[in-house]
């Protein structure tokens, strides 16, 4: 988190970084049968159209299909080697009062498949800042972000909205507002 010193402006804040978006970053990998036969073996999924290459080339998609959650598995940087390139990255750069960070809600609307042979982008874009009062801190912070995935034909494929809440510690708020939170 980008902890403020001095004077915290919600509204200069919000007029710098409101609508602030990442680079398109391309995930790593495309999407793999292997992969998806992987992870529904792990989950106990039997779906055919993740599993039989015959069943998703007659089906209306042409092809084997990824269970939605994966989408952002293939429009990722995979676990290895390790990357920085993470467009979640930009809620860290949004200056705030605390740098405690907690993420409150996730949400997903899957629009397209993400079919074997894709390969997947993703964007992300700081949407809301706003200040919320909670029981640690009277003046927290709260990012909210939408994450776009695109397949390579730049087709939205999912889109995903993400809020976080940035307080301070008790300590920094007594020391900054004169008074201890509950």
């Amino acid at each position: 988190m980008a902890r403020s010193t001095g004077t915290y402006d919600i509204e200069a804040v919000r007029s710098e970084w409101l609508g602030r978006t990442t680079e398109v970053v391309r995930g790593r990998y495309p999407v793999e049968y292997d992969s998806i036969r992987r992870h529904c073996h792990m989950v106990e999924d039997t779906n055919p159209l993740f599993l039989d290459p015959e069943y998703g080339e007659s089906s209306v998609h042409g092809a084997v299909i990824a269970p939605p959650v994966m989408t952002r598995y293939f429009a990722g940087a995979g676990v290895w080697p390790p990357t920085t390139d993470n467009p979640m990255n930009i809620v860290r750069e949004v200056p705030t009062r605390g740098e405690r960070m907690i993420n409150l809600n996730t949400e997903w609307e899957y629009v397209l498949p993400a079919r074997v042979g894709d390969h997947l982008s993703q964007q992300t874009e700081v949407t809301d800042i706003f200040e919320k009062s909670i029981k640690l801190d009277p003046r927290s912070v709260w990012i909210v972000t939408e994450t776009r995935i695109t397949n390579q034909h730049s087709e939205l494929v999912a889109i995903g909205t993400n809020t976080l809440c940035t307080h301070r510690t008790p300590e920094q708020v007594e020391a900054e507002e004169g008074e201890r939170p509950l």
